[in-house]
């Protein structure tokens, strides 16, 4: 599988780049997203060890000397999405930003971080978000935690950049693409059989989709990029998915 990086927006001061491709074998597909807005970057979802090398050579490329990783965002606790915590917060001086549901969890993956003097120094790098969303501070701008909760998981968080006007969904929009997780969708027909068995089982209702697809649809997006899969580019397309979502029979409804 090849790696690809893609600029998905580039003002001068900020940019959004696509990585797919990292995994290979057996583990799963994921993208990643970072953003960098004046000297600060945040890397969203950034995988397991699978994904830590080739992800940190990569950044190592793109983030410049006077730029730092400051944010590591976690939609959920998934293994593909935050096992490699203990790397980041070894190599970095970034701080894990994720739902207050799972900062309890954390530490479990960091075992060298919770003991005696160093129980502290993992308090002071989780930063909880609560329930009802909010929005951190990156560079001069803000990224905005939207709650998506039930919707793959009980604590989960999509990330959206009101500059570049991306949403970054997590598991929903999910499809297995290998090798195409860099061409957005052209055709949803075509699409949807890829997505909807996964979306079935692992969405826990229609009524969590439908709370998700309302909110969603108060924010300005011209992308919705997922974790696995292809990107859903432009407000037609966006809408397309949408309207596949708030419809979709899934979890408890087939029970």
């Amino acid at each position: 599988m090849s790696q690809k990086v893609n600029k998905l927006y580039d003002d001068g001061d900020h940019a959004v780049l696509f990585f797919t491709g990292l995994v290979e074998g057996e583990g799963i597909p994921s993208n990643q997203l970072m953003i960098v807005d004046h000297g600060e970057a945040a890397l969203f979802d950034p995988g397991g060890e699978l994904t830590f090398t080739p992800l940190s050579i990569e950044l190592s490329k793109h983030l410049g000397r006077d730029m730092s990783l400051k944010y590591v965002f976690a939609s959920h606790q998934d293994p593909d999405i935050i096992t490699s915590l203990p790397r980041w917060l070894m190599h970095s001086d970034c701080k894990v930003v994720t739902s207050k549901l799972w900062t309890r969890f954390l530490p479990h993956l960091v075992s060298s971080f919770v003991s005696g003097k160093m129980n502290k120094s993992l308090v002071d790098r989780l930063v909880e978000i609560p329930d009802e969303g909010a929005k951190v501070r990156l560079g001069k701008g803000m990224i905005t935690a939207v709650p998506a909760h039930f919707l793959h998981s009980v604590g989960n968080f999509h990330f959206y950049d009101p500059i570049s006007k991306i949403l970054f969904s997590g598991d929903v929009g999910a499809a297995m693409t290998p090798g195409q997780d860099d061409v957005p969708v052209e055709d949803m027909k075509q699409h949807i059989p890829l997505m909807q068995g996964f979306h079935q089982r692992y969405m826990a209702s229609n009524k969590a989709c439908r709370i998700w697809v309302n909110r969603v649809r108060g924010l300005d997006i011209e992308a919705i990029v997922p974790q696995h899969g292809r990107p859903f580019v432009g407000k037609d397309k966006v809408e397309e998915f949408l309207g596949w979502f708030e419809n979709l029979q899934c979890g408890i409804d087939l029970m």
